[in-house]
Formats: C-alpha cells, sequence, structure tokens
C-alpha cells in the first residue's frame, strides 16, 4: 500500500483554478445546433408516426382509414417542419455563432429526417398498399432513397462548391419529393421509377440553387401552404383530396423543372462561353 505525506500530499496534483475549466467550445450548444436538433427529432418522430399509425394497424387488422390518413399526413407535416428547421439553422449559423459540431450534426440529423423518415414511408407504403410480390421492390427502393441521402450528405461535406449553390438535389426537397410520389397513388412502376429518378437526382451533378433570399422566402411560404393541404386531407375537409393531389403534383413537377431549367442554363452558359473563345481567337488572327 502506498503511504502519502499528509502535509506534502505527494502524487496528488495540486487544486488550481486551471482544472475547473469549461466546457471546451466544441461541445457547447449554439442557437443553431438547437434547431438542427429539432431537425432530427421531428424526423424520428415521423418514423415513429408512421409506424403506430399505418403500419401497425395493417398489420394487426385494426386500420381505420381515417387513422391512416391521419398519422400519414402527421408523418409528412413532420417532415415539412424537419425541413423548416433545416433551412432556418444554416441562416442563424450565419447569421449568429456556428459551433464546431454544427455540421456534424447537420448531417446527422439530415439523415434521420430526410434519409430514414422518407425511406421508411416507402417501405411502409409498400407493405400497406401493395401486393405481396411489390413488397420487396419497395424495399429496394428505400434502400435506394436512403443510400441516395447518405451519398449525398457525404458528399457534401468533402466537396467544395462555388458559394449559392448545391450538386444535386438538396435531402429535403428529394425527401418531400419522395414522400408527394407516394401520396399520389401512382401505378406501382410509375411510382416505383419516379422513386428512383428522385434518388438518382440527389447524387447526379446537376446544380440546385441555395435557398436564400427571396428563394428562402418563397420555399417556406411553400412548406406553410403544402401543411395546409395535408391538413385539410387529414380532417377531410371538403376538396382535402383534391388539395392533397394538387399540392404533391406541384411538388413533382418542381423536382422535375428544376434540373431541366438547370441543365438549360449549363448549355446556355456553355455555348456562350464557346462564342466568346471564338471571338477572341478570330480578334486575335485579325492584322
Amino acid at each position: 500500500m502506498t503511504v502519502i505525506d499528509p502535509e506534502t500530499q505527494a502524487g496528488w496534483a495540486p487544486e488550481t483554478d486551471e482544472d475547473e475549466d469549461d466546457m471546451p467550445l466544441s461541445t457547447r450548444l449554439s442557437i443553431a445546433d438547437t434547431l438542427t436538433l429539432g431537425n432530427a427529432i421531428c424526423g424520428f418522430m415521423a418514423v415513429y408516426f408512421t409506424t403506430t399509425g399505418v403500419l401497425i394497424p395493417h398489420l394487426t387488422g385494426t386500420e381505420d382509414g381515417g387513422m391512416a390518413r391521419h398519422s400519414a399526413a402527421m408523418a409528412v407535416i413532420l417532415m415539412l417542419l424537419a425541413s423548416v428547421f433545416d433551412l432556418f439553422d444554416g441562416l442563424v449559423a450565419r447569421k449568429l455563432r456556428a459551433s464546431a459540431m454544427g455540421a456534424e450534426l447537420d448531417n446527422l440529423s439530415d439523415l434521420i429526417s430526410f434519409g430514414l423518415a422518407p425511406a421508411y414511408f416507402v417501405v411502409t407504403w409498400g407493405m400497406v398498399a401493395l401486393q405481396e410480390a411489390h413488397q420487396r421492390v419497395s424495399l429496394v427502393a428505400a434502400v435506394v432513397v436512403l443510400l441516395a441521402v447518405v451519398l449525398r450528405l457525404a458528399r457534401f461535406s468533402c466537396v467544395t462548391l462555388r458559394d449559392g449553390i448545391f450538386q444535386g438535389m438538396p435531402s429535403p426537397f428529394g425527401a418531400l419529393t419522395v414522400v408527394a410520389i407516394v401520396l399520389l397513388e401512382l401505378p406501382f412502376l410509375p411510382t416505383l421509377l419516379a422513386i428512383i429518378g428522385v434518388a438518382w437526382l440527389m447524387v447526379s451533378r446537376v446544380e440546385y440553387p441555395k435557398p436564400r433570399g427571396r428563394l428562402a422566402v418563397a420555399m417556406l411560404s411553400w412548406i406553410v401552404l403544402s401543411m395546409g393541404m395535408l391538413a385539410a386531407w387529414a380532417l377531410d375537409a371538403p376538396g382535402g383530396q383534391l388539395l392533397l393531389q394538387t399540392g404533391c403534383s406541384l411538388q413533382v413537377v418542381l423536382g422535375a423543372m428544376i434540373p431541366l431549367f438547370a441543365t438549360a442554363r449549363r448549355v446556355n452558359t456553355f455555348r456562350d462561353n464557346r462564342r466568346e473563345s471564338r471571338a477572341e481567337s478570330r480578334a486575335a488572327q485579325l492584322p
């Protein structure tokens, strides 16, 4: 046994104020981080409502059309709310202070809300609405969506792009487009192809503008309007089904049109650059 002199306290480090350091800056949560955690909570709750209100009643044979509709709408509303948190945490981080954990928290939260939640929604759609032969195919589609979000978030962390653009469809927009495709209740094959198409757009090199300024306001307005449409559908309000179909159709159309406009802009930019280079070469050849 080691004996310590009580007067010298040998073997013990002296107590100083330096040992009572505050929490490291890298582990302190900022306001933006709190919004990011709200994003993650919304994604988890979307999975919860999809499970308890849609999947379990179907498996136990106690499903009620109204309850399933209410729970499905609540799950999608939570994904929309997660996209609101995702929009504002970036804005707050730019205006105020962003912690060292901000980027990691953002990716992890996005994986839950815009990777796991929509993929799980697709799996549930396959189990509830489709024939048994199609369930495995819907599972493959869900895995494709999840992997697309994982790859997109990983690439976002290690690729530097010019300011103001995303490469590939942003995961919140992609997740909401996937859910809109499911809610449209199209035939199986078109739904499957559309879901895989959205997954491809998320990992593509198509450029999307970042939601800033007027675009952020327009995006927020569209999210609020979508929540209203889902609430009307869940409450079985007059015209609620039509509102849902209209909102989902507009979401899918936007998802298809933005890549077309982005591609057309890149082609026009390429043509303009070629014309300028030809004009410069001709000017250089003149005496």
